[in-house]
């Protein structure tokens, strides 16, 4: 409830944004309606109006389970509130793995540890993404791996590669773990062979064969132009390799952050391999298009959580002679305890604070704007408006990159309040502005920072402040 209570109190005071919550609206309402997940915001790059598959960006055709939940509510909302019972559910099978090897007592700490980690977080604080899929099944791949369910276990980790294209990786470090473990020679090395496998049919062929492209998220240059010599690098030059995991130092604290709390008891685990792989893919990166990969703000380290869990809870246990059931509670209660205390810094804490769940001083500016644009137009929005038109109206997002294009989408929802994400500056934006009253739009609305623009036909260019709200 809480999850699903911050988000949408997010979205209500217009603090979500156009990337991610929009483009996943835009794609689960295609599926609700038996068609395409096709995003404007992904297709407005070759064009006003152009549409482009959710796949050609990244392979997460799971996100069609969500689509009955839009016969109920069609909007944003919808994937809030799934979002927060997809990671609410995901604590039920992690108690029920951690009751096995750690008592009652550990299992219900390690709950709590899951529950209110940061990496959760900084998920719902970013509204929703595919990754929302992951702690479950993490905990139920673990979890009936642990059972003896090997055909459960599979038929999870099928599940698991229809959540994102770089999960094979994850199921070939869990193919890994299992080697190394012992517990299945056969099963790990098809795992592995399988999830590398994988990793390349969803991209290589997959993704292009929706309209992407294999290398969109090549951001490894300083390793190489491509994945074999990438791969070359890692081989010749091991230690600028592991140099590149500690560079930025942003990537060092990221991971102390997710390792300190569990005491470290992931690496004595075989398994921590496989949330060891994502971090991997993540961590090479050297590219600083890849900043947002590195750091604890976004969804990406959401992914990996439960498996370094479920990793901490197996490295517990094997730690023999030492791993009675006293010590096992009082290792997980620790990890409890350290989790909460840096979750006091995560985004739970503006939950302590009751201005942060009120409207802004803009909110109602914001409202206004959004009023005047009609149901169905297609409108370039700022990307903390974009969220609350996507139910009713086909968002793109207002960037400086549309200036290059031919034709602009008939209408513009700006604020010029505060610096967006696809403009360098203030300035740059203004003069994205500029451009379009000389082409013909005229202001409509202006009230504390937001602008809203649309086409004319015969009043000419129009002057900031023209029909102002």
């Amino acid at each position: 409830m809480l999850y699903a209570v911050r988000g949408v109190v997010q979205f209500a005071t217009y603090r979500a944004g156009t990337y991610d919550l929009a483009i996943f609206d835009q794609a689960v309402r295609g599926y609700s309606r038996f068609g395409a997940p096709l995003s404007h915001v992904k297709g407005q790059w070759r064009g006003p109006g152009a549409q482009l598959s959710v796949l050609a960006d990244h392979f997460s055709p799971l996100l069609a389970v969500l689509a009955p939940a839009y016969w109920i509510h069609d909007g944003p909302e919808t994937l809030i509130v799934a979002q927060a019972v997809l990671f609410a559910l995901a604590a039920v099978p992690l108690w029920v793995f951690a009751r096995r090897l750690v008592g009652v007592a550990g299992a219900y700490a390690v709950t709590v540890a899951y529950l209110v980690s940061w990496p959760i977080a900084a998920a719902v604080a970013f509204s929703f993404h595919e990754v929302a899929f992951t702690p479950l099944l993490t905990a139920l791949l673990f979890e009936r791996f642990q059972a003896g369910r090997r055909r459960h276990a599979l038929a999870i980790v099928v599940l698991l590669l229809l959540v994102k294209e770089d999960m094979g990786l994850f199921v070939a470090g869990f193919g890994a773990g299992t080697l190394l473990a012992r517990q299945g020679r056969r099963l790990g090395a098809g795992l592995v062979v399988g999830g590398l496998a994988a990793v390349w049919l969803t991209a290589r062929v997959l993704i292009p064969a929706f309209g992407g492209t294999p290398d969109r998220y090549w951001y490894y240059g300083g390793l190489g132009p491509s994945p074999g010599a990438a791969a070359w690098f890692g081989l010749t030059r091991p230690l600028d390799a592991v140099a590149a995991v500690a560079t930025p130092d942003a990537k060092l604290w990221t991971l102390l952050l997710l390792l300190a709390p569990l005491l470290f008891l992931p690496l004595r685990s075989p398994y921590v391999v496989a949330p060891l792989a994502l971090l991997a893919l993540r961590m090479l990166a050297t590219d600083p298009d890849a900043a947002g990969w590195w750091g604890m703000r976004f969804h990406y380290n959401a992914a990996v959580i439960m498996g370094l869990l479920c990793a901490a809870v197996d490295g517990c246990a094997r730690l023999r002679g030492r791993s009675g059931p006293a010590f096992r509670t009082s290792a997980t209660v620790a990890m409890a305890a350290i989790t909460v205390i840096v979750a006091a810094w995560s985004p739970w804490r503006d939950l302590a604070n009751p201005a942060w769940s009120t409207p802004g001083p803009r909110a109602e500016a914001a409202a206004g704007a959004l009023r005047l644009v009609p149901d169905g137009a297609l409108v370039e929005a700022a990307n903390a408006l974009g969220p609350n038109l996507s139910a009713r109206a086909n968002v793109t997002v207002w960037a400086a990159k549309m200036a290059l294009m031919p034709r602009r989408a008939p209408w513009i929802v700006a604020d010029t309040a505060s610096v967006q994400p696809h403009f360098g500056s203030l300035d740059a934006q203004w003069g994205d502005l500029a451009r379009l009253l000389r082409d013909g739009y005229l202001v409509v609305y202006a009230c504390d920072g937001y602008l809203v623009l649309t086409v004319t036909v015969d009043d000419g260019p129009g002057r900031l402040g023209d029909r102002a709200g």
